[in-house]
């Protein structure tokens, strides 16, 4: 069994990279930053998640503060590569403008792009989010666009140049899970070649390991861990399930079937007649 182990754990680290833009990451865990009750609380909860990449919100930081006790310090004193992100953009010329500001101060040319509707769902506002997605991407931006679990809109990204497409799960913040894995579904089929990541949603680690089984290539999630009673212990929850949603993915599931099918051979069975 520990020869086992030892040699999943290497194939996760050898041969099956997340790989966004100019990084090639071990961990599938992506996680925000935000509504920690403390920085060391948060510390901990990322240390336990073993993410790599972590996500911040630049209308929200200090970006000329990036050492000592800020939030941008911590993250970059423990070397964590950062993806800054447009949250509280409601047009495309606020979130590339916000994008722009982040990749003077912060030297990434990766940016999560987030173009919001409006203030009760939360949801992008499309035709804002294509449009701030072209404006980036010809301006040398690695583009991960949040997007409502929408295949059409999920393609015409993917299409644009996103090196990421991150459908959501539910509205965020809401915890209710996978709503509709039937369109996240199809959006993976449509997409077999484009890195996906259900982002926003997620309230648990069964959440997280569906979004795996299902083909997807890494979950950021921030409210189920920031919000848990114990965030360390959701967080390291979280990471064994994107570990082993992942593993059951490559494994190759049975397919369902309506009636039984006996797993043991009939042939040569015992007659008594």
């Amino acid at each position: 069994m520990a020869e086992l182990t030892d040699s999943m754990s290497e194939t996760r680290q050898d041969d099956d990279l997340l790989r966004i833009g100019p990084l090639a990451l071990r961990s599938r865990v992506l996680v925000g930053t935000s509504r920690y009750p403390s920085p060391q609380v948060m510390l901990d909860a990322l240390d336990a998640s073993g993410a790599e990449l972590v996500t911040v919100s630049i209308r929200r930081v200090n970006l000329a503060d990036t050492e000592g006790e800020s939030l941008l310090g911590l993250l970059c004193e423990r070397g964590y590569h950062l993806l800054p992100n447009t949250a509280g953009c409601y047009t495309a010329r606020e979130a590339v403008l916000t994008a722009q500001l982040a990749r003077e101060a912060l030297g990434t040319d990766l940016v999560k792009l987030e173009v919001i509707g409006d203030d009760e769902t939360l949801y992008p506002d499309v035709e804002q989010l294509l449009k701030a997605t072209k404006q980036l991407v010809d301006d040398g931006f690695h583009v991960l666009a949040y997007a409502n679990d929408d295949p059409i809109t999920c393609r015409k990204l993917a299409d644009l140049g996103c090196v990421a497409v991150m459908p959501l799960a539910a509205p965020i913040g809401s915890g209710m899970g996978l709503v509709n894995p039937y369109t996240l579904r199809i959006i993976r089929e449509l997409l077999p070649d484009t890195p996906l990541i259900v982002d926003a949603g997620i309230g648990t680690a069964s959440d997280a390991a569906r979004a795996m089984e299902l083909g997807y290539d890494g979950v950021l999630l921030n409210t189920a861990i920031s919000g848990a009673e114990h965030p360390a212990l959701m967080a390291a929850a979280v990471r064994h399930a994107v570990e082993g949603g992942r593993l059951a993915f490559r494994a190759g599931r049975i397919p369902r079937r309506l009636y039984a099918k006996a797993s043991s051979p009939t042939d040569g069975r015992i007659d008594v007649g």
